[in-house]
């Protein structure tokens, strides 16, 4: 199973599923990213906590503990 965690700079990859449960799940989901959506890895901190991605036309910030939660392919 590959996370967006696990994604590279520069690579633009689908969401299959998300992980978590509740709020969590529902805070993903607010910001967009939703089975089917393609996002773009942008940037990665230095320290490699925030990623910077685009989705659907706007740039987003997600954590990496966030990231692990969305599986893609």
């Amino acid at each position: 199973m590959k996370t967006l965690k696990d994604t590279a700079i520069g690579e633009t990859v689908k969401v299959v599923k998300l992980h978590g449960e509740g709020p969590v799940k529902r805070r993903i989901m607010d910001m967009g990213i939703t089975k089917g959506v393609e996002v773009y890895v942008r940037k990665v901190a230095p320290l490699g906590d925030p990623m910077e991605l685009n989705v659907r036309g706007y740039e987003l910030s997600v954590r990496k503990a966030d990231a692990e939660l969305i599986e893609v392919e």
